[in-house]
């Protein structure tokens, strides 16, 4: 048996164009799966292509908008047609809207509701809820799957300045427990990765200075950090292969994989 063989395997990777999702794509290309490059960027999602193909992978991008099931669908329809159908749903789409940070100059009750919403949308309803409306129920009718939900480590405790991204990530843990308590006698496995602190253009801007220097809080995170660092986008692959193989973990559903360096083991 081949723990991390995933050569049977065709995988939906959205959010593939940014660094994280990106990163997971080609660890599961290189495991062996045709790997689905899905985005709203059409030239990184080409980019990410290449990067796969010249890798010796298989790849192909669809545009996408998660946060429209139409799109999705339309999406589902045209991977099932030129890859086949879909046995791993990564969902890495997501981020921290400026907008809904909590500032000096923006206090928590000055967050206005639809700027909330508009980032429950984007992490919750976009990050994970619709793609596996979408793509789930095929999974569940072929008795296979693995989809895996990128969480955070503000979903277990709420991060200060990101509140709102705090609490849409908690919810996507929450729900990813509800499916794989549903999903798992169709053969299906829901689980989560929370990732740590990676710099990404997401947070970028509170991480480093405009010279390129860690800010405060950034070295706030260094010292809450026991690695002493911020993780790298390919330290995520490991854990989605994993998760995304069947045989490695066909007895893994409901959890949660940390790969955060141990910033949540640290206490004083």
């Amino acid at each position: 048996m081949r723990l991390f063989d995933l050569t049977q395997d065709v995988a939906v990777v959205i959010g593939a164009t940014g660094a994280l999702g990106g990163a997971i794509a080609e660890g599961l290309a290189e495991a062996g799966a045709k790997v689905a490059v899905l985005g709203r960027n059409p030239d990184r999602g080409a980019e990410r292509v290449l990067r796969i193909k010249q890798a010796g992978g298989k790849a192909c991008f669809f545009a996408v908008d998660a946060s429209h099931r139409e799109s999705l669908a339309s999406a589902h329809d045209q991977v099932q047609r030129d890859l086949g159908a879909p046995t791993i749903l990564v969902n890495a789409a997501g981020g921290n809207d400026p907008k809904v940070t909590v500032t000096p100059d923006r206090k928590f009750e000055q967050i206005g509701v639809e700027d909330w919403l508009a980032n429950f949308d984007l992490n919750l309803v976009g990050g994970a809820l619709l793609p596996c409306q979408v793509f789930g129920p095929g999974m569940c009718d072929r008795q296979r799957g693995s989809i895996i939900n990128i969480a955070s480590v503000s979903a277990h405790l709420p991060l200060s300045r990101v509140v709102t991204y705090s609490a849409a990530k908690a919810a996507v843990m929450n729900l990813s427990q509800f499916l794989a308590r549903e999903w798992a006698k169709h053969g299906v496995r829901v689980n989560t990765i929370t990732p740590g602190f990676f710099p990404a253009e997401q947070n970028r801007a509170l991480l480093f200075n405009a010279d390129g220097t860690p800010t405060p809080r950034a070295r706030s995170i260094y010292d809450h950090t026991p690695m002493n660092r911020f993780g790298n986008a390919d330290e995520l692959a490991g854990a989605a292969v994993f998760l995304a193989s069947h045989a490695a973990s066909s007895f893994v559903t409901g959890t949660d994989i940390r790969v955060d360096g141990g910033f949540l083991s640290q206490t004083i």
